[in-house]
């Protein structure tokens, strides 16, 4: 009975019910993969100063920028060139000469 009166008075009308289509939206109008853009500068900065860190922090946002990419063709290079990084950055640290270190004295 309850059901019936509730029907009664719903206003939406299933028979005008249209699914959502979002808008297009320009490629200048994406927002920043700033996961990629920091991916790069931690590359970059694993592989100047030879920090482990960084270049693990690289390939984690290099992860999320893969995960979250909108544009496959420029969001590509960019991870694949952060990646490149964090992997050299990676090689120099575990396998490269070791650093020099200070004279006690």
């Amino acid at each position: 009975m309850k059901e019936t009166s509730l029907s009664a008075s719903d206003p939406r009308q299933p028979s005008t019910a249209r699914p959502y289509v979002p808008p297009p939206i320009s490629q200048q109008d994406l927002p920043v993969d700033y996961a990629g853009f920091i991916a790069v500068v931690l590359g970059v900065t694993g592989v100047m100063f030879r920090y482990k860190l960084c270049s693990w922090l690289a390939i984690i946002f290099c992860a999320q920028s893969l995960v979250n990419m909108r544009n496959l063709e420029t969001d590509l290079k960019q991870v694949s060139m952060a990646m490149m990084f964090a992997i050299m950055g990676l090689v120099t640290n575990y396998f490269g000469p070791a650093r020099p270190t200070k004279p006690q004295g």
